[in-house]
């Protein structure tokens, strides 16, 4: 069981009251006179995330009151963990629907994350209790437990900054994972991309210090439908020659966000012995700018055969992954799933809380949008409509990297690299963001995990349906 979770037998756990905003003048008037004029005093009237604590004779915590707002936010419960005692164990006092418990204990270890690896003790707070929360009757407390610990290891990974983080560290945490699991790693370094036929890998890193990879993990019965995860793994990208202004390269330590997605949804998958033969892929490099960078106009080979020509260096994304789309797709995998933070052009859609998703599997589709919205995991499918590939012509190569007029950029992004998936009937690309860009309850500034938890949901069922 989770750390911060309690056995449902804990004595002395303090209740939590939830309350509706509608539903708050009834559920006042159903109370005693004190705590009635307490929460008047105390101006609770469930708000979304409002916490009011109601005394005990001793000056003590009696109860919880908490806010579920509209109660249109599941996640709602993400807020209470940073608002109570940090030494008390809670129990939630109201029976709640089944997946709104789910939701409810998922959301108390959501909200209890903090990075802390550049602090020190005392300001990270590491040496005080959190508060623990009894398991909800019904409630998976394992599965709720892994989920929360995949998300956990991608925000990590995303908010560590570039300087300490580069492919090698990315590869070294991948290592790590793998053997935790006891699956087969192996990396490809340096020219050795070349060797293996790997040169957009190559190209994209070979400007900086720091040698690009391909990360490259298996595990799991080999004799069972195969899973491929391929995740961008741009530890820091500059734009390249085509360099990003410095209000657009500030984050870019979490270009890497699609690889640490990817790593988060595969420790999911092995913690719960999901009975798939999982491949990760995760090409690593740092988008740099030197002598040896990269330029536009050059055109490169692909590891598929197909030429492209550079209109711009910083759309390399699409080139380090369309190298590893088209090595995993030689296995024609019963499912290939690729993340990454790939375009501007995603968050002018659909800003930054709701990652477009591609495929032309529609019953891909429809599950992947059903369990979306099942865990409060938000996504939104856009077409890969054919017609925009026109965009990606070039007069010197097969493909272009980028579209002259820059309109639908996520979209003809997806269509690059529709063309290194061929072999595979279902596929589908995440065009995530990767990061809260603004606070809120529980979802602190900084990395996140997005797309996975649905994605997670959508492959345990359709691979071990329970």
């Amino acid at each position: 069981m989770h750390p911060l979770f309690a056995d449902r037998a804990a004595a002395g756990a303090i209740p939590v009251w939830p309350v509706a905003k509608a539903d708050c003048e009834s559920w006042l008037a159903q109370q005693p006179a004190r705590v009635g004029q307490w929460a008047k005093t105390s101006k609770f009237d469930g708000g979304e995330g409002q916490v009011v604590k109601f005394p005990d004779a001793e000056g003590g915590v009696a109860a919880i009151g908490f806010g579920l707002g509209d109660n249109d936010n599941p996640l709602v419960w993400r807020a209470l963990p940073s608002a109570v005692p940090e030494e008390e164990c809670y129990r939630i006092d109201t029976p709640l629907a089944p997946e709104r418990a789910t939701l409810a204990a998922l959301g108390w270890l959501l909200g209890s994350y903090s990075f802390t690896r550049y602090k020190s003790a005392g300001e990270a707070g590491d040496t005080k209790p959190k508060p623990r929360l009894v398991v909800p009757e019904g409630v998976d407390a394992a599965d709720i437990g892994r989920i929360a610990e995949g998300v956990y290891l991608a925000r990590d990974l995303i908010n560590i900054p570039a300087c300490d983080l580069g492919p090698e560290e990315l590869a070294q945490a991948a290592h790590r994972l793998a053997e935790r699991y006891g699956a087969d790693f192996r990396e490809i370094v340096g020219e050795a991309l070349l060797e293996k036929n790997y040169p957009m890998i190559y190209a994209v890193g070979k400007g900086s210090v720091r040698p690009p990879r391909l990360i490259d993990f298996t595990w799991g019965d080999p004799d069972a439908p195969k899973l491929t995860l391929v995740g961008k793994g741009i530890v820091f990208d500059s734009g390249g020659l085509d360099l990003k202004p410095s209000s657009a390269m500030l984050l870019m330590k979490k270009d890497m966000g699609g690889a640490a997605n990817v790593l988060g949804l595969a420790q999911m998958i092995m913690d719960a012995a999901l009975p798939v033969r999982l491949r990760v892929l995760v090409p690593a490099a740092e988008n740099a700018i030197s002598g040896g960078a990269f330029r536009p106009g050059d055109v490169l080979k692909s590891r598929k055969g197909i030429s492209v020509e550079i209109g711009n260096t910083d759309a390399e994304g699409r080139l380090v992954l369309a190298d590893a789309l088209a090595d995993a797709d030689g296995e024609a995998p019963d499912l290939l799933i690729d993340l990454a933070t790939l375009t501007g052009a995603a968050r002018v859609a659909l800003g930054a809380e709701i990652p477009p998703f591609f495929t032309d599997d529609m019953t891909l589709a429809e599950d992947l949008s059903r369990h979306a919205e099942d865990v409060a995991d938000p996504l939104w499918r856009l077409p890969l409509w054919k017609p925009y590939a026109r965009g990606l012509d070039s007069k010197v190569a097969a493909l272009s990297n980028v579209t002259d007029g820059g309109m639908a950029g996520a979209i003809t992004a997806a269509l690059f690299l529709q063309k290194f998936v061929t072999g595979t009937k279902s596929w589908v690309h995440c065009d995530i963001y990767g990061w809260n860009a603004t606070a809120g309850a529980g979802r602190p500034v900084g990395g996140e995990g997005q797309a996975i938890r649905a994605l997670y949901s959508l492959i345990c069922a359709r691979y071990s349906p329970r």
